[in-house]
């Protein structure tokens, strides 16, 4: 079986593959039509991150194609619907990364309370501002999530254990998964949350927090976004910062990847995170084991 891997995958988890009897080509960074012709191979399987795109024109380009796997949680840089016409089967990681992106939520949180990179800035700079950065405590705070999956689970245990109070929404769900976080309406949530942290999919509806949402949010708030860019109005979301609406925000992802808005990239109320969520060394190597064990199986399956 003859396997793409166009985005980096940890090394073990190639190895393994290749100590299977796959035959593994790594050949990352293609554009849309590098990868059509290259699917033209006759490649089974083929492995992606998020940074390659599988749009139709690849898709249907593609000879003997028969298995699409993410690595990682969304499947938004996939045309799931074009790879179900033609048979091919389109599978994710969404365990393995869980937990490196909670805390990478939490981390903007804390950043965000206490003016971490403000701090740091000063400090750079030569100052002694003590002064200048009175934070605000975690404890007591209410914690709003919006998508109580794999990644808000996590999130929501974790805050437990700092003291704040959490409350969580999610379109899918009638119970919560949580006995200790009360499941609330949307609208619910925004105006009793001191922070906002959101674990949910793009909506092809457009953003799930505009310029609606933030007006029915406490003055003062916060928002997080280690989700998927498209998720928030940024250019509501900016608006709210600047007029003091919401106190912060704490980006990791954004609807243009990498963002050219200044005015984002450079606002003092933002903590800003290239789209890192998975990137910890211990995701990875789950994440390189679960794509590995996907493939196997795969091939087991067609061998047999």
């Amino acid at each position: 079986m003859k396997v793409l891997v166009c985005d980096p995958l940890d090394p073990v988890a190639v190895e393994k593959l290749k100590g299977a009897g796959l035959e593994v080509v790594e050949r990352t960074g293609m554009s849309p039509e590098e990868l059509a012709e290259e699917l033209k191979k006759g490649y089974e399987v083929i492995i992606v991150r998020s940074a390659t795109k599988v749009r139709r024109p690849a898709i249907e380009a593609a000879v003997g194609l028969r298995l699409i796997v993410r690595a990682g949680v969304g499947l938004d840089n996939i045309d799931v619907d074009a790879a179900v016409e033609r048979g091919i089967e389109v599978r994710n990681t969404p365990r393995a990364s869980s937990i490196s992106v909670a805390e990478l939520a939490l981390a903007h949180m804390l950043a965000l309370a206490r003016s971490l990179p403000q701090a740091t800035a000063s400090m750079r700079e030569g100052k002694w501002e003590k002064k200048a950065f009175k934070g605000i405590e975690l404890h007591g705070k209410t914690l709003g999530v919006v998508g109580i999956g794999r990644i808000g689970r996590e999130v929501a245990k974790r805050a437990i254990c700092l003291g704040m109070k959490v409350i969580a929404y999610d379109k899918f769900l009638t119970e919560s998964p949580l006995p200790d976080v009360p499941l609330v309406p949307l609208d619910e949530l925004l105006a009793r949350s001191d922070f906002i942290t959101l674990h949910i999919p793009p909506d092809p509806a457009g953003p799930v927090i505009g310029k609606e949402e933030i007006a029915k949010m406490k003055d003062g708030a916060y928002i997080i976004n280690c989700a998927r860019g498209g998720v928030v109005d940024e250019d509501a979301l900016l608006e709210a910062l600047d007029t003091g609406k919401l106190a912060g925000a704490g980006l990791d992802v954004f609807a243009e990847e990498p963002p050219t808005d200044e005015r984002l990239l450079r606002h003092p109320k933002v903590t800003l995170t290239p789209h890192i969520g998975a990137q910890t060394r211990e995701a990875q190597a789950r994440v390189g084991e679960e794509v590995a064990e996907i493939v196997i199986s795969f091939a087991q399956k067609g061998d047999g």
